[in-house]
């Protein structure tokens, strides 16, 4: 990494090792934060206010309980707990028999098969069901792991037309009850997941007005106003029923208030607004990124205000619980 910055900022390597380790120290910032929110180009006032991985880790430690992160980390129980935010239909293989799941074929003639747990869309698949032989892919999903089967979700018509391809999610992060940060998450090269990690980009939304202000970012750092396949544009673009999907985060966040740092994974319906999943533990970095930044600064200062704001509050809320 080092290497890498010298490269690019022409300043020394021993300058660079021990402003990574400065930077470690005070701002409890690793190299790879170091590197992806180009703190070296950042003064001390910048710095201080990213929110990076140590930061980040502080808010799961001291927010989020051990023992109710089974309601997150394992998808059948989050479908229990969140039944009423789902929206749809949903099979689990490890308590079902093949009769219920031909049953549920025969409702349903596109599926989803997702694993029990796991992150970045790994596993997820989508089956066309018509013609299959079901008693084989049963048990091919079972051997697989893949035993969380949900119906086909359907999105918005402004966000299908985006990538139709994939349900293009919004991750929606709440702390102590607030939503704090947002961003959109949409596929590319016509792949029916649309995670960062599997080629798809991302673009924050401003959370006061729902609106995309900057270009979408891909993993490589390339930045996009359109979509390089439909030419639908990113910014200006206002995520429709956006004062809904604050709600639908804020309420459910009070549903197991043990946890109180969670990224929302939701899907913009035409009618309605629901949950694909969450995560326990949100990420700290796409929504903070160089281009996505207002005059260089970070977003710990909000999420410092709403903690000073909400602690007491969601405290007591978690005592009655």
């Amino acid at each position: 990494m080092v290497k890498e910055v010298h490269k690019k900022t022409g300043k020394s390597s021993l300058y660079v090792f021990f402003d990574i380790i400065r930077c470690g120290l005070k701002y409890q910032a690793g190299y790879v934060d170091y590197n992806l929110f180009e703190m070296y180009k950042m003064n001390d006032e910048e710095r201080k206010t990213v929110i990076t991985r140590g930061r980040n880790n502080e808010f799961v430690k001291n927010y989020n309980d051990p023992a109710y992160l089974k309601y997150f980390v394992d998808k059948v129980e989050f479908h229990k707990k969140f039944s009423k935010y789902i929206n749809r239909e949903w099979l689990d293989l490890n308590n079902s028999n093949k009769r219920e799941f031909k049953a549920f074929c025969a409702k349903h003639e596109v599926i989803f098969a997702k694993p029990q747990s796991g992150m970045q869309g790994k596993g997820i698949v989508k089956i066309n069901v018509k013609d299959k032989d079901l008693d084989h892919l049963f048990d091919e999903l079972v051997n697989n792991g893949q035993t969380l089967i949900e119906e086909q979700a359907f999105q918005c018509k402004e966000l299908t037309e985006l990538h139709p391809d994939s349900i293009n999610t919004l991750r929606v992060v709440t702390l102590l009850g607030e939503v704090v940060a947002a961003f959109i998450r949409v596929g590319m090269n016509h792949n029916n997941v649309d995670n960062f990690n599997h080629e798809g980009v991302a673009a924050p939304i401003d959370i006061d007005d729902g609106i995309i202000k900057y270009p979408a970012i891909d993993k490589k750092k390339n930045l996009y106003t359109k979509h390089p396949l439909t030419n639908k544009e990113f910014v200006g673009l206002k995520i429709p029923h956006w004062d809904e999907v604050k709600k639908l985060c804020e309420e459910a966040a009070l549903v197991v208030p043990e946890v109180g740092y969670i990224g929302w994974d939701v899907c913009v319906g035409e009618d309605k607004c629901f949950f694909i999943e969450a995560n326990e533990y949100p990420g700290h970095d796409i929504y903070q990124l160089p281009p996505h930044r207002d005059d260089n600064y970070g977003l710990l200062p909000r999420f410092r205000e709403v903690e000073e704001r909400k602690k007491d509050t969601f405290n007591q809320k978690k005592a009655i619980h």
